[in-house]
């Protein structure tokens, strides 16, 4: 199956984006040929705690990733959605939006427990799916049930090794998060006082970190 000219959607929390976000969005949309790569931060993860910041917070923090880099965008379909944010209901609803085709990029560690997002296997034969390697997932792991039902794409590049809640930690320890993530990141961190030690904001509610 062919990627080329489809749609990458990549989903997560996004709490805050950073640079290996947009290092593996790029290389998605390079070596695959895609025509565009979607960041999407999710509402309610379903399986996880509420996101340290709101939705609102995480959007335009996506935003100012993606700013000026040709091929991405951000979109706000499961912010604004009501209840968990499931990835197949997001596939489900873009599928109209993109007749080009759709893939679905996500990390190697987040696609060993996709059998407990909700339909997985509906899921896995919906799209392709586009997976940057983690350190200490092996791709031997992904053989047999129920990855035979999905068409996989493995990224050729370095095991993406950079989490958010370290990013998290840096910035309540008061340091310069720059080497982390994009200037206009860090602006945004620092300008609407994110992470701060003592502090949580409430969540309004696909990422990568992830979701399901």
């Amino acid at each position: 199956m062919s990627f080329r000219h489809r749609v990458g959607l990549f989903g997560g929390t996004f709490d805050p984006p950073h640079r290996a976000h947009l290092l593996v969005a790029q290389e998605a949309l390079r070596q695959c040929g895609l025509r565009r790569v979607i960041l999407i931060p999710n509402g309610v993860p379903p399986q996880k705690g509420d996101p340290l910041e709101t939705g609102e917070d995480r959007f335009r923090m996506v935003q100012a990733l993606v700013r000026g880099r040709r091929g991405l965008s951000a979109s706000r379909v499961e912010i604004d959605r009501e209840g968990p944010s499931y990835t197949i209901d997001t596939i489900r609803a873009m599928k109209d939006d993109c007749p080009e085709g759709l893939c679905f990029i996500l990390g190697a560690d987040r696609l060993l427990g996709i059998d407990t997002w909700r339909e997985s296997r509906a899921l896995l034969r919906s799209v392709p799916f586009i997976v940057a390697p983690r350190p200490g997932v092996s791709l031997s792991q992904f053989v047999g049930t129920p990855y035979d039902e999905a068409t996989l794409h493995v990224l050729e590049m370095a095991p993406v090794d950079l989490s958010s809640s370290f990013v998290r930690e840096m910035a309540e320890q008061g340091k310069d998060i720059e080497a982390w993530v994009p200037r206009g990141v860090a602006k945004y961190v620092r300008e609407h006082g994110l992470y701060r030690a003592g502090e949580r904001k409430g969540s309004q509610g696909i990422g990568g970190s992830y979701r399901q």
